[in-house]
């Protein structure tokens, strides 16, 4: 399931990021994937130990907690500090696949990798090409987003980021570990939970509503894993 959160910044977040991304200093974007990664995987980002990173990554962590869209899809159970890339000049990744495990900073438990989340914080119209490429059993797809704006996807799906051809693509990218890790029963899970929050928005908390509401909570105890 492909799912856009439109906003998930404020203007005067998205302005705090691209300020701070502005006067940032970039690394090869191949230092932090394995060898298979290396050969497709032409950007910059942010090290991982980045001041302004950090301080970035919490703002977008406040934001994803305070958005109901992202809870109700993601489910999450930890999501891992976003990291952030650059693309310019024709750079590009090619199609992959992101890992199952990610370590985590200051000694924490390594997590699964669920739910994979691009943020774009450039405008579209500032840069040429630069589009998030996901391949599902759906097809093809092909993002490009508003600044400001998330994709989410599972993190199992193939995806490529196409060349940068004209401007500067800038992105956040993290991953979730979900209480459920089916993405089926996610997005199942996620359509009820959508149907419902409409039945009690136009009906009330009908009885029919309240029943709903418990099949839901007996599925998300039967799917998770915690």
């Amino acid at each position: 399931m492909l799912l856009h959160i439109p906003q998930l910044l404020t203007p005067e977040e998205l302005r705090q990021c691209r300020d701070a991304l502005d006067a940032a200093d970039w690394s090869d974007g191949r230092t932090t994937v394995g060898p298979q990664g290396a050969q497709v995987k032409r950007n910059r980002q942010l090290p991982a130990d980045s001041p302004i990173g950090e301080r970035l990554g919490v703002l977008i962590l406040a934001a994803l907690a305070r958005h109901p869209l992202f809870v109700s899809a993601a489910l999450p159970l930890r999501t891992a500090p976003p990291l952030f890339n650059r693309y310019e000049d024709g750079e590009h990744y090619g199609l992959h696949i992101d890992g199952a495990i990610r370590a985590m900073p200051g000694g924490a438990l390594p997590m699964r990798t669920d739910v994979s989340s691009t943020l774009f914080l450039s405008p579209p119209e500032d840069y040429e090409g630069g589009e998030l490429v996901v391949v599902d059993t759906y097809g093809t797809h092909e993002v490009k987003l508003p600044a400001g704006d998330l994709i989410i996807y599972p993190a199992t799906s193939l995806h490529r980021v196409a060349p940068v051809t004209r401007g500067v693509r800038l992105a956040s990218f993290f991953w979730t570990q979900s209480m459920v890790a089916d993405a089926a029963q996610r997005a199942m899970l996620f359509e009820l939970d959508q149907n419902i929050q409409k039945l009690r928005a136009r009906v009330g908390d009908c009885e029919e509503v309240v029943a709903l509401t418990g099949h839901y909570h007996n599925l998300l105890r039967q799917w998770s894993r915690m």
